[in-house]
């Protein structure tokens, strides 16, 4: 939408005949604050000096966005980066991968993981999403939804293969150590590799505490 506005203005268009063009998508204070970023991005000022060109608050240039889009486009996120280190182990694992199993072998892979589940866990917010023309509009249309502060949540322990699942754990009470995960937890995914996968198989963990712990390793 930002591309839009920046076009539009680029071919001589106004703030208020790009709002009733976009009819009224976006609020005209954004549209304005999106023309007046862009004047001053080609002189690279900050989010701080476009506040005081606009005689408002950081904080209400953020409000601003964040009642249309839901969030501020303009802060810059900075993506890790991988190590050459770390480069090296993960072209080195690839490598014995290739080296070590063939495609059927693969195949015979028992994948694992653990996740919480709580009370709160029908809503999600990285993928509910509600279309609406503003944040009135969502919360009319059920944008604003109840939670518990301190749900009642419980750790589901899941393996994973080329044709199924496996039978999860479920720990009820308390998170999980290395003695909870080598007693509750190898002795299923042990059983269930057995018996979906025959004798020769391979079990994946990922770095958790208690799968590195060296009892677990053990």
């Amino acid at each position: 939408m930002q591309k839009v506005v920046k076009t539009k203005f680029e071919n001589g268009d106004g703030p208020t005949k790009i709002y009733r063009d976009l009819t009224g998508v976006v609020s005209l204070q954004t549209i304005k604050l999106w023309i007046k970023k862009q004047r001053l991005d080609q002189k690279r000022v900050s989010t701080r000096r476009l506040a005081a060109e606009m005689n408002i608050s950081k904080n209400s240039i953020h409000r601003i966005l964040r009642k249309d889009l839901g969030c501020f486009p303009y802060k810059k996120i900075k993506q890790p980066k991988l190590t050459d280190v770390q480069k090296k182990e993960r072209v080195k694992f690839a490598n014995w991968v290739l080296n070590n199993y063939t495609k059927s072998d693969i195949t015979r892979w028992l994948f694992s993981d653990e996740k919480y589940f709580d009370l709160n866990g029908i809503y999600n917010n990285q993928n509910d999403r509600i279309w609406a023309i503003s944040r009135e509009e969502a919360d009319k249309r059920g944008a604003i939804y109840e939670t518990t502060k301190f749900p009642v949540k419980v750790m589901v322990w899941l393996g994973v293969y080329s044709e199924g699942l496996s039978v999860p754990v479920i720990f009820e009470d308390g998170s999980m150590d290395a003695q909870r995960y080598i007693d509750e937890v190898l002795p299923i995914a042990l059983e269930c590799g057995n018996e979906m996968l025959g004798e020769h198989w391979t079990y994946q963990q990922d770095g958790a505490r208690p799968h590195i712990h060296y009892l677990s390793q053990k």
